[in-house]
């Protein structure tokens, strides 16, 4: 009688595109790509790819099609303001062939917004344009909503208020098991074990090892990173590569050098 199959663990994925010129130009330093990715993986889904692009449509409307059409969930950051070079809203409603409207909802959150700010200016209004049929994410730091529409999230691109969004989508996106991680290092050349790694990671389904090697106070050094979704396997697997690695003379630092 045959063996039955294996069972292949679902995998979800996500990509994220990273909309804005001053990211390119280098005036902004982008800090929303490591809190989302640490986001997804506590949410039981894999970061695979991100892309930066500038503020133009036609980029905006290839990379939102192409990432959404691979992933199971696709999220942008950026370019969803009150001025008029903020097109991501209009650009991800040409990618999915859908008209821009004024979600009653955002405009009744702004008008108590800016109630006390100013009033609601038309510049102001802009931030409750969406794709139509676009639902709404909360954001209780400048009132502005994010926008979710299937499976594209649309985020804001100051990080304390991707956060608060990040925040209110928590629990609400199916997922697989969190990606767990350790760290260890030593002061080795990443070359002198790189067999060492390969048998460690082939040794332990479901782990993967990364090793990110450094020169610091003379000295060649690296880290390496193991991840699974299974507590017992990142043990075992973490255990395994320390007593080879110490095996062969090089005394492993826990958390890493």
């Amino acid at each position: 009688m045959a063996s039955p199959m294996p069972v292949t663990e679902r995998i979800w994925t996500a990509a994220l595109i990273v909309i804005g010129d001053e990211i390119l130009s280098g005036r902004t330093q982008d800090k929303n790509i490591a809190q989302i990715a640490s986001w997804l993986n506590v949410q039981g889904i894999r970061l695979r790819e991100v892309r930066v692009i500038a503020d133009d449509s036609d980029s905006i409307v290839e990379a939102v099609n192409t990432l959404r059409a691979r992933n199971d969930y696709l999220f942008t950051t950026g370019g969803i303001g009150p001025t008029h070079d903020d097109i991501t809203v209009d650009a991800i409603a040409r990618a999915l062939e859908v008209n821009v409207e004024i979600h009653p909802e955002a405009r009744a959150m702004l008008q108590g917004y800016y109630e006390t700010r100013g009033g609601l200016t038309d510049a102001r209004l802009r931030m409750a344009r969406v794709p139509a049929g676009s639902d709404l994410i909360e954001n209780r730091m400048s009132g502005a909503p994010g926008i979710r529409h299937g499976n594209i999230f649309i985020m804001a691109g100051v990080p304390h208020i991707t956060a608060g969004m990040l925040d209110m989508l928590t629990g609400t996106l199916e997922g697989g098991r969190p990606l767990m991680s350790a760290q260890i290092g030593c002061w080795v050349a990443e070359s002198e074990i790189a067999d060492i790694l390969a048998k460690t990671e082939r040794s332990h389904e479901g782990c993967q090892i990364g090793s990110y090697p450094f020169f610091r106070e003379g000295r060649t050094g690296a880290n390496f990173v193991i991840r699974s979704t299974d507590a017992a396997t990142l043990e075992q697997c973490v255990a395994d590569l320390t007593n080879r690695l110490e095996s062969g003379g090089w005394p492993v630092v826990t958390g890493g050098i």
